[in-house]
């Protein structure tokens, strides 16, 4: 009983944590605000969100590797403390080098806490249910994601006390509740395996992590979450600026596609952690990409407001599961290397980089945002391919 106990305390602030990794998302909504407050191009706009997923690319692997020497929980302790520092800059200066040093941060924390947070869910679930654990985990993520454009819309026209920040009080609550993490996580035990004092050295860990590229579905499902990412930061960014093409409405109204988006994300995520109880992994996920490319369509050539809206919550919701599934079939291809798998996956988050630097682009040489949406229906495509690559 005791056991059970401390088993769900554990669990309760593994999910906090989950909350916490969902402050992220709020670069969606912030670079279009910090656009319209600073005058940026979309190019120059979407290099904000572009950059925070650029340190996936740089720590994620590095992190798997220190998580042999620290453990899984001091990790995400450490990526917890960045990212409340991340959120405090913010605070104090809305100047474009104090964003782009905040965004950076929370790059660099987000990349620490992902790599190190999933393996964590293995850790205290001891293996059990973890791809609906883990979408359940990413169900807590998307209440922070799609909060996120409310509270900054309500700052912005002053319908909650802003502390004189408008829409930018969304920092200091998000703080705030970063911090309540971290010290729940402090004071919580989880039993896990002590680290390895015999380890290889640095280089060695690295060279073996890389090598782990060369087994396919270890590299065919990085590709994959690059699409995922990639499509999430997208839609995340660009649902707002299609509204406001398409139906001719303020950023602060176009806000809601953003929250749309993810309210849908956030009931894929928890009406998917109990259907993949109920059914095999490979139909859940061949449902998923049809309803993202049904919202790719509809993104492209739709026009009239109600197409829009339900394609924005058609990718939410197809979109919501594909990271769970994507990942628990990598560990679970290479059981005796989660950390290092862990650390390749997340470094495909680099995704959430590429993918709107090369729809800012898209946009700014063909006049319209319909060039973004083809871009993410690309993403889509290679996910079409992954169907089989998922275990029943």
């Amino acid at each position: 009983m005791e056991n059970n106990k401390v088993n769900k305390l554990a669990l309760s602030s593994v999910m906090l944590c989950f909350f916490a990794m969902g402050f992220v998302d709020l670069v969606g909504i912030a670079s279009n605000y910090v656009k319209h407050d600073l005058g940026l191009s979309d190019s120059m706009a979407n290099s904000l969100p572009g950059l925070v997923f650029f340190w996936f690319l740089i720590f994620s692997v590095p992190t798997g590797v220190m998580m042999n020497k620290i453990g899984r929980k001091n990790t995400v302790l450490l990526s917890l403390v960045v990212t409340a520092v991340s959120l405090a800059l913010p605070i104090f200066s809305e100047n474009f080098y104090v964003m782009l040093l905040s965004f950076s941060l929370l790059g660099i924390s987000n990349a620490l806490m992902q790599t190190s947070l999933n393996p964590l869910v293995s850790t205290v679930m001891h293996g059990g249910h973890l791809a609906s654990t883990l979408t359940f985990g990413q169900f807590i993520k998307a209440i922070a994601s799609f909060m996120a454009p409310y509270i900054a819309a309500w700052g912005s026209t002053h319908a909650i006390p802003d502390l004189g920040l408008g829409w930018r009080v969304l920092f200091p609550i998000y703080m705030t509740i970063g911090i309540l993490a971290t010290l729940l996580l402090f004071a919580t035990h989880i039993d896990e395996a002590k680290p390895d004092s015999d380890l290889p050295g640095v280089g060695s860990q690295f060279a073996a992590c890389f090598r782990l590229l060369g087994t396919p579905i270890v590299l065919l499902s990085f590709i994959g979450i690059m699409c995922h990412v990639g499509i999430d930061v997208g839609t995340n960014t660009t649902a707002p600026k299609i509204l406001m093409e398409r139906l001719s409405i303020s950023l602060d109204d176009a806000a809601f596609a953003t929250s749309l988006y993810f309210i849908f994300r956030t009931i894929g995520c928890l009406t998917g952690s109990i259907i993949l109880r109920k059914i095999n992994n490979r139909l859940f996920f061949a449902i998923s990409v049809t309803m993202m490319a049904l919202s790719m369509l509809g993104l492209i050539v739709g026009h009239d407001k109600w197409i829009l809206y339900i394609s924005i919550a058609l990718v939410g919701y197809g979109n919501s599961n594909v990271f769970s599934l994507i990942f628990a079939q990598a560990l679970k291809s290479v059981p005796t290397k989660q950390n290092e798998v862990s650390g390749l996956m997340i470094m495909g988050l680099f995704g959430g980089t590429l993918f709107p630097l090369v729809m800012g682009f898209a946009t700014d040489w063909s006049g319209t945002v319909a060039a973004a949406a083809v871009v993410m229906a690309v993403g889509v495509v290679y996910l079409a391919t992954y169907i089989r690559r998922i275990s029943d």
